[in-house]
């Protein structure tokens, strides 16, 4: 499988492709989140994912300033968590975050739903903001997050833009989400993880040890690697320079059908989420 720091996936009905590999900058405080967005550029991520409950778009877009990079090598996506009153006021939140991430004539390549859970009226308020956004430039594409298959069905009846082109799932070998990944693939929706990392609460387990020895490099390379190789798009996150660095550092190296199958056997279902695993039903 020939992978590198600059493969990327074709979006549904879009002229855009997202990049393989993201960074992600959940719980990056303001002070360190400009210095690890660049540092993270610097180390060949070309995609950052932030969020407005993150509370760092602002930081994400000075970072993208300092960087001295073309916008168009840049690929930057936020969520919204909650809408306002109706659709044109949450939209206005929309374009408030995009300004933050670049300036006020700039644009999101991707803007998500941050989650369902709020509720059918929310999902259909933040969803048709989001195509506002879309029609009047604010944003090149729009997707989901934490969606099972029936809030993705859902859109059908609210919107006018379907298949939304990435679902974003907690997903690692321990949380696999099965279910939703191959409804996502069918329908030709790209599957990003998020937590691939598990937030290193599995960095001593013995499977992941011995394949990591087995191909000398840590852990968390192998963790991003596999995500890689089962077709998604890893957001790892650290604000450690070093790991975000060899969190990059996935091509050297492939692992065999032995070392995915392993990794494919350590999946818990929902009882293996961290953060949450979604409701197909």
């Amino acid at each position: 499988m020939s992978l590198s720091i600059e493969s990327s996936f074709p979006l549904a009905n879009s002229k855009s492709k997202i990049p393989q590999i993201g960074f992600g900058v959940y719980q990056s405080p303001p002070e360190t989140c400009v210095k690890s967005c660049l540092k993270a550029l610097e180390a060949g991520y070309r995609h950052i994912d932030t969020a407005q409950y993150y509370a760092n778009e602002t930081e994400v877009g000075h970072a993208r300033e300092q960087s001295k990079l073309p916008r168009s090598e840049l690929y930057l996506t936020s969520k919204i968590l909650s809408p306002a009153e109706d659709v044109e006021s949450t939209y206005k939140k929309i374009a408030e975050s995009v300004e933050k991430l670049d300036g006020p004539d700039g644009y999101a390549d991707l803007f998500l739903v941050h989650s369902p859970n709020a509720g059918s009226e929310a999902r259909r308020l933040m969803w048709q903001a989001l195509e506002l956004a879309k029609e009047r430039n604010n944003v090149r594409d729009i997707g989901v997050s934490n969606y099972g298959i029936q809030h993705i069905e859902e859109i059908k009846s609210i919107g006018k833009t379907w298949p939304p082109v990435v679902n974003q799932v907690e997903l690692h070998p321990w949380c696999q989400q099965r279910e939703v990944v191959k409804y996502c693939k069918k329908n030709n929706i790209v599957v990003e993880a998020y937590c691939p990392l598990v937030r290193n609460e599995k960095a001593k387990d013995k499977t992941l040890l011995n394949i990591s020895e087995k191909h000398n490099v840590g852990p968390n390379q192998i963790l991003v690697r596999w995500s890689l190789q089962k077709g998604y798009v890893p957001l790892p996150k650290s604000d450690t320079p070093s790991r975000i660095v060899s969190n990059a550092d996935v091509y050297g190296f492939e692992l065999d059908e032995e070392d995915m199958a392993k990794l494919d056997g350590l999946d818990q279902g929902k009882k293996g989420a961290i953060v949450q695993a979604v409701t197909n039903e």
